[in-house]
């Protein structure tokens, strides 16, 4: 971490809540929650914002697990590129699925809506500027109503923020996310080397 955060034995009150519940959750505390902390009201505040838009994220755990990957990938955020590719195992089945959503995920066997809503996603981190009202009628032809629609922009365009807020502090992944495959671990390093 660049600047002093609050390490787990100095915190208290809700920042202590938060570290407890991830420990117990994970093993551990994450340096994304701890790196919001050099300004105490932000973790908790970013926790229950995080909490809101994921509890009502229309697409499921999968849509934001592959808008994320594809975002990360782009940013290029390595800490999230990591989490979410490791997360990715399971949900697609293997790790040779997840290394081809990431080479192109439009030659990876996902579905039409996918390959739509990651090509949606990735325009939004890579040009914005660029969207037009034809890329939400294509994605409405495909099926998507306009809250999903919303939660693609908002998933790809959270991602770039969030993901430079990690990497501007600091934060990179802790060792329970790294691969043991080499091959993979370093593909995942799409941004900063670890």
């Amino acid at each position: 971490m660049f600047l002093k955060t609050i390490a787990e034995h100095e915190a208290t009150g809700a920042i202590a809540e938060i570290y407890a519940k991830q420990k117990a959750q994970l093993g551990f505390v994450m340096a994304t929650a701890q790196c919001m902390t050099t300004r105490p009201d932000l973790l908790p505040a970013y926790m229950d914002f995080v909490a809101k838009v994921r509890g009502g994220f229309s697409l499921g755990e999968r849509g934001w697990k592959l808008i994320t990957f594809i975002a990360a990938k782009h940013v290029p955020s390595t800490y999230c590129s990591v989490v979410y590719g490791k997360q990715l195992i399971d949900e697609l089945g293997s790790k040779e699925k997840v290394l081809a959503v990431q080479r192109d995920f439009r030659k990876a066997g996902l579905s039409a809506k996918e390959v739509g809503m990651l090509d949606y996603a990735e325009k939004i981190v890579l040009t914005p500027n660029e969207t037009s009202q034809a890329d939400v009628d294509k994605l409405r032809q495909l099926g998507f109503s306009d809250q999903e629609i919303c939660d693609i922009a908002f998933c790809a365009a959270f991602r770039c923020f969030i993901s430079r807020f990690f990497d501007a502090t600091g934060a990179g992944p802790e060792a329970a996310f790294l691969d043991e495959d080499e091959t993979f671990r370093k593909a995942m390093m799409v941004g900063r080397k670890i």
